[in-house]
């Protein structure tokens, strides 16, 4: 399981025009998931996200997670991060799950996520999405379960 997290002042995703999910302060998560991946890799890289101290205190430190300042996630599904771009000028995507085991292991992610009491906005899994942004700071880190 691979997460590009990117910390955001605020977020939203539209898909065919309607806005499927919105957030404040927090985290933007594109999810990518690979064949081998399980539940146990989802546990792995959630209990990282809402753990991970990358928002400053009053000093200006990296000192609070997202759990600390009530942050949102704005979780959106995104089988690119595993195409494999070192042949030719298009890459291979065969390192990526097909949906019927991706879907299940990224809706449980999210279930994770919000059993950890973080609020939790997605965009349409599968479907083409329209993702906006404002990075705050920029920070930007890629998890990987393995």
């Amino acid at each position: 399981m691979k997460v590009v997290l990117q910390r955001s002042k605020e977020a939203s995703v539209t898909v065919g025009g309607k806005v499927a999910g919105q957030i404040e302060k927090g985290f933007v998560l594109l999810v990518g998931i690979t064949h081998g991946d399980t539940e146990e890799d989802a546990r792995y890289v959630a209990d990282k996200v809402v753990n991970l101290r990358v928002f400053e205190d009053e000093a200006g430190k990296m000192n609070h997670s997202l759990l600390d300042v009530k942050g949102e996630i704005l979780s959106i599904s995104q089988f690119t991060l595993y195409g494999d771009c070192r042949k030719g000028r298009r890459p291979n995507f065969m390192e990526a799950a097909k949906p019927a085991h991706a879907r299940p292991l990224y809706e449980y992610f999210n279930k994770v996520l919000k059993e950890k009491g973080v609020t939790v906005e997605t965009g349409v899994f599968g479907e083409m999405m329209d993702v906006k942004l404002t990075n705050d700071g920029p920070v930007t880190l890629i998890l990987e379960s393995k």
